[in-house]
């Protein structure tokens, strides 16, 4: 069976992290989300899978290349053009990007999946297809309920009592909103739907083709469906759904490496003197990542792969990801790092270099591992003037 992942935005909401990742190879927890996606439709036996690529479209490729190795087929639709030898991206909309791939040559031929590729899900594809089927659906959205507090950060879906959707409401206030049905970005369509789509432009379906479908009274349902879904959209997405995972409330996503004490988890070869750290749980510390004597590290932290943090460092509520070198005496608290950026949870992100900043946090491969930081001394020397 098929299906597409969308995978061509920029992923602006979730800057800094996309100015370098694509938004589908942000990792959760060192593997990516799009990943998961593959696991979750290569279970339910949707094993073609379209991917459209745009921003940053190399990266993707090169990680899951033809998908052999995650036991599915890709393909790849570049949605862009080439500008004095670089790639520029010029994205169609989720609706433009599913007609390109029919017009180049018809791939969707059956009843298929389209999903978002920034969400971690946990649904049952099988049973979602088969409402839609029972429906006599040309398209579907799966939507899942929130409570009426939550209603604004959301695309309402509003439905008859049939389940076919009669309106859209993009974030009402809670006071406005007529349902507590929010759309998932996980759509089950016929064939049949590129004819709504306009060729050689960019068209959205959530803004353009959905509520088209409605003005014609299409059989377009809603299938309301209770199941795990973390988005990522925004960076606050993110940092909940690291939290989640990290203390158990996100089930479908395991915690890799290996834990050495209650709640603490690492990857190969952490050089730690452990008794001469405090730490609490929940955290993870990736492979080869060094921690010096006096560190203090508070969970639900997430410290990646290859970091370095310095004697009497604090990271507490916080994510680090891969290559971070945290200073001596650094006070990290409800942060996130991500190179040369410092982001709070709230979004709201520093410009290390830019604040003059970059000598506290720093990448750990400009340092060989045994050789003194060029500011301990300075450090050591202003203490002992004081």
């Amino acid at each position: 069976m098929k299906a597409m992942i969308l995978a061509a935005g920029k992923g602006t909401r979730v800057r800094p992290i996309t100015y370098t990742i694509p938004k589908p190879l942000i990792p959760i927890l060192q593997k990516p989300v799009m990943e998961f996606l593959l696991e979750l439709l290569r279970a339910h036996g949707f094993n073609e899978v379209m991917v459209n690529v745009s921003h940053l479209a190399e990266e993707l490729e090169s990680y899951f290349r033809d998908g052999q190795r995650f036991g599915v087929h890709i393909a790849y639709s570049f949605e862009g053009r080439i500008e004095d030898g670089r790639l520029i991206g010029e994205a169609l909309g989720s609706a433009g990007g599913l007609r390109r791939v029919q017009d180049f040559n018809p791939f969707f031929d059956d009843t298929f999946i389209v999903l978002c590729g920034d969400a971690l899900i946990d649904l049952d594809l099988t049973a979602a297809v088969k409402a839609h089927k029972e429906k006599g659906a040309i398209a579907s959205i799966v939507t899942k309920t929130v409570p009426k507090d939550q209603v604004s950060s959301y695309g309402v879906v509003v439905t008859n009592e049939d389940g076919r959707i009669t309106a859209f409401q993009e974030k009402p206030s809670i006071e406005e909103a007529l349902s507590t049905e929010i759309n998932t970005g996980i759509y089950i369509f016929e064939p049949e739907i590129i004819d709504y789509i306009p060729p050689n432009q960019e068209y959205d379906l959530g803004s353009e083709l959905f509520p088209k479908l409605v003005e014609m009274e299409a059989p377009f349902y809603g299938i309301p469906m209770d199941f795990e879904w973390v988005d990522i959209g925004k960076v606050p997405d993110y940092w909940q759904a690291v939290r989640g995972v990290l203390t158990g409330e996100i089930k479908n996503v395991s915690i890799p490496g290996t834990e050495i004490a209650p709640g603490i988890y690492t990857g190969l070869n952490v050089a730690a003197n452990w008794d001469k750290i405090s730490i609490q749980g929940p955290v993870y510390i990736g492979g080869m990542t060094r921690i010096e004597d006096g560190a203090t590290i508070v969970g639900p932290t997430m410290i990646g792969p290859n970091c370095w943090i310095c004697k009497d460092a604090t990271v507490d509520n916080s994510v680090i990801f891969e290559y971070s070198r945290l200073g001596a005496g650094v006070r990290l608290v409800d942060k996130l790092v991500f190179g040369r950026y410092c982001v709070d949870k709230s979004g709201a992100s520093i410009d290390l270099q830019a604040a003059a900043l970059d000598w506290l946090i720093t990448d750990a491969r400009q340092i060989p591992p045994h050789r003194e930081p060029p500011e301990r001394d300075a450090i050591e020397e202003l203490r002992a003037k004081s």
